[in-house]
């Protein structure tokens, strides 16, 4: 099989999957030979530390369309997703991850809404069947706040995507920044969208990484990699101090020359602390961004691959 006759690569972005990714392999092939046999999955092993990779090498040996990237170190999931975009040579590429909480039996119906005419088709998740309540709220709350900065709608929107082999070349090729958000990006993209409905899944056997940390970092680099609305919050603030100091300046006059004037040590010390505290999360902010301008200003590689397995070529892309 050439590269020019695959017609479905899968990317799978993998981060110490070692526990369930033998059988998400196992699903996901039997589940794309029922469409078609000219496709690749590609694995991207982002810097586990755990058996990932040799997992891969192994599956490998069984079906030598299983295509394995081991990246130098962790780099996190959107590089992985890039790594793996770039080596894709489907005429359609699915994004999935790899703990099975993405219904791989979907895919077909992905297929068939590419086969319509779709260059995008996007998992939109309805709800999900495990999980506290905190987390669902954090990403719904991530979701509305995303969409209100960015001017369109990613709620329910997920990493489970599947790309038309014109739009993926456009997302390798021509955005080269590195604060990426792929479910972000496929959306602004344009062109013609649909989506596909589903259910996130517990996963069947180990436990999410994600911490709360990770999760909150996760959603303040997205937001400010993606958005300038932070950055339109500093002269709100500036505002909302003026209005204070007026209204206490006022309080202070009209306490004065009424004769009613009282100690203002507390007055004083809460108009210190507040616009100290406004000036700090403005600075704070500004240095984000800075930050984000530095990172891109230096032109680092998004990601480094360490060794594959099952590429025979320089990739195309």
């Amino acid at each position: 099989m050439t590269q020019a006759s695959i017609e479905l690569s899968v990317v799978i972005p993998a981060h110490q999957e070692h526990d369930v990714l033998t059988n998400t392999l196992s699903v996901v092939t039997k589940i794309i030979r029922g469409i078609t046999e000219n496709y690749e999955v590609i694995v991207v092993d982002d810097g586990s530390r755990d058996e990932t990779f040799a997992d891969v090498e192994a599956f490998h040996k069984q079906d030598p369309r299983v295509k394995g990237i081991r990246l130098s170190r962790q780099f996190g999931k959107e590089a992985a997703m890039l790594a793996g975009l770039a080596r894709a040579h489907g005429a359609a590429v699915v994004t999935i991850d790899g703990d099975l909480q993405h219904p791989p039996e979907l895919i077909p119906e992905f297929y068939e809404k590419w086969r319509g005419g779709a260059k995008i088709v996007h998992g939109v998740k309805r709800d999900r069947l495990y999980g506290g309540w905190f987390h669902r709220v954090a990403a719904q709350a991530f979701n509305r706040t995303f969409s209100w900065a960015a001017g369109f709608d990613i709620v329910g929107s997920s990493d489970y995507k599947l790309l038309d082999a014109s739009v993926v070349r456009l997302l390798v090729q021509q955005f080269p920044e590195h604060g990426r958000f792929h479910r972000g990006l496929a959306t602004w993209v344009g062109f013609r969208q649909e989506a596909v409905i589903f259910a996130v899944r517990e996963r069947p056997a180990g436990k999410s990484r994600w911490r709360l940390y990770d999760l909150f970092r996760y959603g303040w680099n997205t937001l400010t990699s993606y958005s300038s609305l932070p950055l339109k919050l500093v002269p709100i603030m500036g505002a909302v101090m003026l209005v204070v100091s007026v209204a206490l300046s006022i309080e202070a006059l009209v306490s004065r020359f009424s004769g009613n004037a009282v100690s203002g040590f507390a007055t004083l010390e809460i108009t210190i602390l507040f616009t100290g505290s406004m000036l700090m999360i403005g600075l704070g902010i500004i240095g984000q961004y800075l930050s984000r301008v530095y990172d891109e200003l230096k032109q680092r590689p998004i990601f480094l691959v360490d060794e594959e397995v099952g590429f025979k070529s320089a990739p195309e892309r």
